[in-house]
């Protein structure tokens, strides 16, 4: 009787033995999971840094930046002629005497057609498309009301309507140059506002 439960006795010891070494190993394999996400997280912040900083390096030349505003200035008047023609469209052609709502519309379609072919093709940029537009809303913000409101006036104490839209047209495509290249497609100014956010949420993880 004793021989059994001195058996019985070992065994359970046994267990309990394999029992503690399983839960030892699950809890090792656990740990080196944490480390290597870890790891992998801090390679790919090193690759993000390096990617920006190599972003940061690439000047371009005299050449380069006279040839970025010719294609600025080609996307800008093929995105004109499309303003010109839906407000020449609405504003005479129709017989829509509104102004500001002839503009308003043919602003809204140049708009489109130049921020799309200007990302792409002009500035290259890889920036966050969401974030880039909602700059390129708050330009309009301030840039629509002051055109409207201001052309408007000109258009009511006389001036000629298509004069003004040409005027406004110039005034536009002076500012949003600067605008675009120095904020909105501005990759290392985006990283700057994107890169906070993307550390936070690897910190939350």
């Amino acid at each position: 009787m004793e021989d059994k439960e001195n058996k019985k006795q070992i065994e359970d010891n046994q267990k309990d033995n394999n029992s503690v070494e399983v839960k030892e190993t699950n809890q090792k394999v656990d740990n080196n999971i944490h480390i290597n996400v870890n790891v992998n997280n801090e390679v790919k912040n090193l690759n993000e840094n390096h990617i920006e900083g190599n972003k940061e390096e690439v000047k371009l030349t005299k050449k380069q930046q006279f040839l970025q505003f010719l294609k600025f200035l080609g996307f800008s008047i093929s995105a004109g002629v499309i303003q010109i023609l839906s407000f020449e469209l609405l504003y005479n052609w129709i017989g829509w005497k509104v102004w500001w709502a002839s503009y308003l519309i043919s602003v809204f379609l140049s708009v489109v057609w130049n921020f799309t072919f200007n990302r792409k093709f002009t500035f290259k940029s890889a920036s966050n498309v969401p974030m880039a537009m909602l700059l390129v809303l708050l330009y309009y913000c301030a840039f629509t009301p002051l055109s409207v409101f201001g052309g408007d006036a000109l258009e009511g104490i006389g001036w000629n309507g298509t004069l003004v839209t040409l005027m406004m047209m110039v005034i536009n495509f002076l500012t949003e140059f600067v605008w675009d290249k120095f904020v909105v497609f501005n990759d290392k100014l985006m990283g700057k506002i994107i890169k906070p956010k993307s550390h936070n949420n690897n910190h939350d993880n």
